[in-house]
C-alpha cells in the first residue's frame, strides 16, 4: 500500500497543481462603467467579424456578386446572405464569448 501511494503521489501533485488559474486577472467587470465598456468594444469588434466574414464568404465562396443580385431583387440571393449572416453570427458569438 505504501508502495502504491509513493508511485501516485507525483501523479497527484500534477494534477493538483495543474488545476490553479494560470491567470490571476480576469476580464469580469469590477463595476457597471467597465462592463459596458466590456460590452461597447465586444460588440464593435463582433460587428466588424461579422461584416469581414461576409466580405471574405461573397468573395471566395460564391461566383456571384450577392450584393448586386440583392439590389436587382434576387430572392434567393438575399435569403443565402443572411444565411450566411447569422451562421456567421454565431461562429463570432462562440469565438467571443
Amino acid at each position: 500500500m505504501k508502495k502504491m501511494i509513493t508511485l501516485l503521489a507525483p501523479l497527484v501533485l500534477a494534477t493538483t497543481a495543474s488545476a490553479q488559474p494560470i491567470v490571476s486577472e480576469s476580464w469580469h467587470a469590477k463595476n457597471i462603467s467597465q462592463a459596458l465598456g466590456y460590452s461597447a468594444v465586444f460588440g464593435l469588434l463582433g460587428i466588424v467579424l461579422i461584416i469581414v466574414g461576409f466580405k471574405i464568404f461573397d468573395k471566395i465562396i460564391t461566383r456571384i456578386d450577392l450584393e448586386e443580385e440583392i439590389k436587382k431583387g434576387n430572392v434567393a440571393a438575399a435569403i443565402l446572405s443572411g444565411a450566411a449572416i447569422i451562421a456567421i453570427g454565431l461562429i463570432v458569438a462562440a469565438c467571443i464569448s
